[in-house]
Formats: structure tokens, C-alpha cells, sequence
């Protein structure tokens, strides 16, 4: 960052062509000096302008040294400076946990984004992205479950690499049921691992829970005694949805079949650990729940700003002088005017 502590002395630059008009006024200009010698005439020193003699050519460009000198003056006493501007954030930041769905039934095609139609897992593959790059400060771990649940990636700031694990999550990778206990049991210890002011878990499923060692209610409760929020997500159509199938005779085709979401117990999760439940069919209702709960969990960011400045007024300064120095040596010998 440039910048010039005293801007109001560049003002003085505007006066020095006002000093060198009323100076050179009555002389008509450098290159017209007046004289006190009297000749009755001048015509042997003139000469072809391209053919001057350097002594006459330095004898012409000697004002502009003093000039000079005094715009460098001016400048240095405006003080230029250069810095670096420093940003020190701090934050407090919140743990979350995204406990995603990958049983088959996500890969039910009831989805379509940018004109393309698209499975469950991608819809929500593209909102948790946008969700994820919006946060501040915030630990962002990423549980998912199936028959079974697993830790996919402990709590971390690194954005980019939640983003690239999130990118390559496969449907089944967990088993085909639906576990959303485990789901939530094994997200609460994820949350016990870095202590924070505020916990939640944001749980996404398309089904109902028909795996796993601990009920969705038991869970919940487990989470509420330890003030962990559930945001709870339904997402997909009710009723019979459409996926695509390899069949070894037709090849492939969409088979319609029945997803029911149990959105009671997961409006009960929700509810009894503080949180909300949602329900969406398409993307925008998608990312629109995905920003209520970014507005929901907002992080208190601190942002203190300062710059560190080093004086450039010398670098001016210096030259200034020596064009002064030059002037004052020329004009006092070999280029001395007789009054």
C-alpha cells in the first residue's frame, strides 16, 4: 500500500509553475537570457539548433535542475509512505457435524439441477458445497451411514478437503439400510473430540430408520443432555420415485419405487434437542434450508485491521539535494552569469 502522510504539501506543487511563469516573465523563457554586455552583433554565437554546443545545452537545461530539485522537496515533505496492511481475525467458531444419507434409495433420480436431472446424493452434494465455502471459522466434520455409520472426516477448517472428501462419497458406500441412530451416536463423539460453546449436527436422510444398534430417539435424548442441536433434512418426494437399473435382459431402464421419509421421528429429533426439521423436494428448497441454518448458526468473527508503514521521503529528499548541489556549483562557475 502507497500512500503520502502529508497529502495537503502537494498542494505547493501547483504554485511552482506560477513561481517559474512570474521568474522567467520578463526574459521570455530559458532559452532568451538577458544580458548586460552589448554587442553590435550576436550573429557569430548563433548556430544550427541541432549542432549546439553541450556547455550551451547544460547552460539551457540549468533551470530545470532547480525545479526539479524543489517538486522532490515538495514531495518529501508530503512523507510517501509504503506498507502492509494486516488483518488479525478472530473467531469463535462452532462445531458441526454433516451426517449424510448414503443408502441406495439416495440414488432415486427425483432430483434436477441446470436442466439436468440428478440423483438425491448430488442434489445435496452441490448445496453442502455452497454451505461449507460460507462458513467462517467453524469446524466442519462429516459422518456418514448406511446399514452402518462411520466417521468419514474428523472436525477440521480445511474447507477444501471436506469439499474433496464430499466429492467423492459413492451410495452404498455404508450398506443399503438406514441407520440414523448410529448416525447421531457416532456424530456426538465426534463433537466430544474439540470442546466448543456451541455443537450441532445437521443430519440429511431420505428414509426411516431400519439398522443400527441405537433408536433415533435415544439418540436424540443422548444429544440433548449434552446441548447438541439436530437439524434434521427430509429430503425427496413422497411416494414412488424413479431409479435407474441395469437389467440383464433390457439393459438399462427406470424402475419406480416407493421411498417413504419418516418425518415424524425426525421432527421429533429435531424438537427435543432444539433444533428444526425440513423437508425438501427440489434444490432450492434445498440451498434455502441450507441458508436459514447459516443464519441460524452465525459466527462471531472479530476483525482488527492495522498497517505498517516505512518512510519513503528520503528517497526524494536525497536526490532533491543533489540536483540543488549540481545547481548551486554550475550557476557559481563555469556557468556563472555577470550581472
Amino acid at each position: 500500500m502507497f500512500r503520502f502522510a502529508s497529502p495537503l504539501f502537494l498542494l505547493l506543487l501547483g504554485v511552482i509553475p506560477i513561481i517559474i511563469y512570474l521568474l522567467n516573465y520578463k526574459t521570455g523563457g530559458f532559452n532568451k537570457e538577458q544580458t548586460s554586455i552589448h554587442c553590435s552583433s550576436l550573429s557569430f554565437l548563433q548556430t544550427d539548433g541541432s549542432k549546439l554546443p553541450f556547455t550551451i545545452i547544460i547552460f539551457r537545461l540549468l533551470p530545470i535542475l532547480k525545479y526539479a530539485a524543489l517538486v522532490l522537496m515538495v514531495v518529501a515533505l508530503a512523507r510517501p509512505q509504503w506498507g502492509t496492511k494486516k488483518i488479525d481475525v478472530t473467531t469463535e467458531g462452532i462445531n458441526i457435524i454433516l451426517a449424510l444419507d448414503l443408502s441406495e434409495s439416495m440414488a432415486a433420480l427425483d432430483f434436477s439441477s441446470k436442466g439436468k436431472i440428478i440423483n438425491r446424493l448430488d442434489a445435496v452434494r452441490e448445496v453442502i458445497s455452497d454451505f461449507i465455502m460460507n462458513r467462517t471459522g467453524d469446524r466442519i466434520g462429516m459422518v456418514v451411514f448406511g446399514s452402518q455409520a462411520f466417521t468419514q472426516l474428523p472436525l477440521t477448517r480445511d474447507y477444501n478437503t471436506i469439499g474433496f472428501v464430499l466429492d467423492k462419497l459413492k451410495i452404498g458406500a455404508a450398506g443399503p439400510a438406514t441407520a440414523i441412530g448410529d448416525a447421531v451416536g457416532i456424530s456426538l463423539k465426534r463433537l466430544e473430540d474439540i470442546k466448543s460453546r456451541s455443537n450441532i449436527i445437521i443430519l440429511l436422510t431420505d428414509g426411516s430408520s431400519n439398522s443400527g444398534e441405537l433408536t433415533p430417539e435415544t439418540a436424540a435424548a443422548i444429544a440433548a443432555e449434552q446441548d447438541v442441536k439436530i437439524y434434521t433434512i427430509g429430503v425427496g418426494k413422497e411416494g414412488k420415485a424413479p431409479f435407474l437399473v441395469n437389467d440383464p435382459i433390457f439393459g438399462q431402464r427406470y424402475v419406480y419405487q416407493r421411498v417413504e421419509i419418516d418425518h415424524e421421528t425426525l421432527k421429533k429429533m429435531a424438537d427435543m434437542t432444539k433444533g428444526a426439521f425440513f423437508h425438501a423436494e427440489d434444490v432450492d428448497s434445498l440451498k434455502k434450508i441450507y441458508k436459514m441454518i447459516d443464519e441460524l448458526e452465525k459466527t462471531k468473527v472479530d476483525v482488527k485491521s492495522w498497517a505498517e508503514y516505512n518512510d519513503l521521503y528520503l528517497w526524494f529528499l536525497t536526490p532533491s539535494l543533489i540536483l540543488l548541489a549540481i545547481y548551486i556549483v554550475l550557476s557559481n562557475t563555469r556557468f556563472m552569469r555577470i550581472p
